[in-house]
């Protein structure tokens, strides 16, 4: 918001912008610039937020696994974050800029850079350098095997602050044709009562017309007496005053919120708080933006902690959000399933993020599921009859 800021400031600094015949059009392209940063800023938070409320499970088998790593990632990244803000800001990061690295220090704290320069290679691994964090520049450079670098890869997204970029090219060079204006003195001659201009009272125009700017050029408080025969007139700015309403405003930052949550796969009615339908928006945030975001982070997660063999041998990182299923809504469906002899306890704990349980291995069937002969007829498995 700090762009923003300063363009304000100046608004509010340079009282002669504000009397710019065109200061309603400058208005309105930052009024369209501010609500287009705001609505990516609204759909980054959300997405921050709600992820910043997941929690890393490490399993090996099915069973939980707790090392350093399980404390880094759901605890205390380093030692100014919580685990919370720090993956918030990862989030934040990633959906704003496109990408995100996070290095491991040499005391191992996870650590989001501010700013790095890439090396990328056809053949060979790429590497970081110049990564900087809170003015504080590391020597060594990072191969991406020892980093976790994400990608968000949205095209549409990237276009959409492309835009905006483009739009902050388009205010300042507005503003400086402003500024360039304002200082200018613009005033016309004319001869009074429809007297026009002889060579004479030409040239005495041109020397009146002169004496008048030097008069007003070098000197602050100028009293330029009237000439007999002409008349000075001197353009001033007029007072623009937008148009927009409040309404339409508002109406405006529905809109871009509307454009960049649809880019993010983000129900729109979650963001504006309609109760209407919320249930299935959810479940349409859960299955096409949150599950994929978590996906995303698991593989990096799993490439880059756990290596080849551990993960061979059933070692895995789990991301468990509000995306995570809640086991009262399926009650029945497990029960059937169970009982059906379809699926095992411990393949449904997998399924709705839980560890496995001893014995859950073994499949259940209820008595009274029975063969049916042809035509329906039940029959008894003891008797054959």
């Amino acid at each position: 918001m700090g762009v923003f800021q300063s363009f304000f400031d100046i608004f509010k600094k340079n009282s002669e912008i504000e009397s710019s015949y065109d200061f309603d059009a400058l208005i309105d392209e930052y009024h369209t610039l501010y609500l287009k940063h705001l609505a990516i800023d609204t759909c980054a938070e959300f997405l921050a937020r709600s992820f910043g409320r997941s929690e890393f499970r490490i399993r090996k088998n099915g069973q939980p696994l707790k090392n350093e790593w399980t404390y880094l990632l759901n605890v205390r990244p380093n030692l100014d974050q919580t685990a919370s803000s720090f993956w918030q800001q990862v989030v934040y990061k990633l959906i704003t800029q496109n990408e995100v690295l996070i290095v491991l220090s040499d005391d191992d704290q996870l650590l989001i850079a501010e700013s790095y320069v890439r090396k990328e290679y056809a053949l060979y691994e790429d590497y970081f350098e110049s990564v900087w964090l809170k003015g504080y520049e590391f020597k060594r450079k990072f191969p991406m095997s020892e980093v976790i670098f994400l990608q968000y890869n949205n095209n549409d997204l990237s276009r959409y602050v492309r835009g905006l970029y483009e739009d902050y090219a388009s205010l300042y060079n507005r503003m400086v044709e402003v500024a360039m204006r304002n200082h200018q003195i613009r005033a016309t001659v004319t001869g009074k009562e429809g007297r026009g201009f002889d060579d004479k009272l030409q040239k005495r125009a041109q020397s009146y017309i002169d004496k008048v700017y030097a008069k007003f050029s070098k000197e602050s408080i100028a009293i330029v007496p009237v000439q007999a025969g002409l008349e000075y007139n001197e353009l001033t700015n007029t007072v623009g005053e937008t148009d927009q309403s409040i309404d339409e405003l508002k109406k405006l930052k529905r809109q871009f919120v509307d454009e960049v949550a649809d880019i993010l796969g983000i129900p729109s009615t979650i963001l504006h708080g309609e109760l209407a339908d919320l249930e299935s928006a959810q479940t349409v945030l859960n299955k096409y933006c949150l599950k994929s975001l978590n996906k995303k982070i698991e593989d990096e997660l799993n490439a880059k902690i756990i290596d080849k063999t551990e993960f061979v041998n059933g070692t895995e990182i789990k991301v468990v959000g509000v995306d995570k299923k809640d086991i009262f809504d399926l009650a029945d469906a497990v029960d059937k399933l169970i009982s059906s002899g379809g699926f095992n306890r411990n393949e449904i704990r997998k399924e709705v993020d839980y560890e496995s349980i001893d014995g859950g291995d073994e499949f259940y069937i209820t008595k009274n599921y029975e063969k049916a002969a042809k035509g329906g007829e039940e029959v008894d498995d003891e008797t054959g009859n």
